[in-house]
């Protein structure tokens, strides 16, 4: 499994400034239900409730929120750069501004798990975070995500 499989340049997004995890969650289903075509209110819901259960921020400025979705037949996932970061109660207590989405089948096991460490050990390169943060442009952004050599899913 690499990250090119599970995500799809139209989910990709910069933004300026996010006022809310709210918010945030809202805009995340939205790029999924148009990249994915999954329901919006249901991949909102599902995104609020897994956070409900513990904070998804992993540190370093680093968000991986995810939830399963009834329906979805794939692991995918969306991607959002904020200009500015936001408060995100992570395991550090540092703001947020690269927040990577996943969303699994309802049934998913290890396919969500694998997704879940790939996008971990990715978001935790100190080098492909740099480029992520000094870049604007959402098809740099899948390139950088999508061609890393690193980082495979076992």
């Amino acid at each position: 499994m690499d990250i090119s499989k599970i995500l799809e340049p139209q989910a990709i997004k910069v933004v300026g400034k996010m006022t809310s995890k709210k918010r945030l969650f809202q805009d995340l289903a939205e790029i999924a239900a148009g990249a994915y075509e999954l329901c919006l209110e249901d991949t909102f819901d599902a995104l609020q409730e897994r956070e409900s259960l513990g904070p998804t921020g992993v540190g370093h400025g680093v968000a991986l929120p995810h939830a399963r979705i009834e329906g979805l037949s794939r692991v995918v996932g969306a991607f959002m750069r904020l200009e500015s970061p936001m408060e995100f109660d992570a395991v550090d207590r540092q703001p947020v501004d690269l927040v990577f989405a996943l969303f699994a089948p309802a049934e998913s096991g290890v396919d969500h798990l694998k997704a879940l460490a790939l996008v971990s050990r990715t978001m935790r390169d100190a080098d492909i975070c740099a480029k992520l943060r000094s870049n604007n442009d959402p098809a740099t952004l899948h390139a950088i995500l999508t061609e890393s050599p690193a980082i495979k899913a076992a």
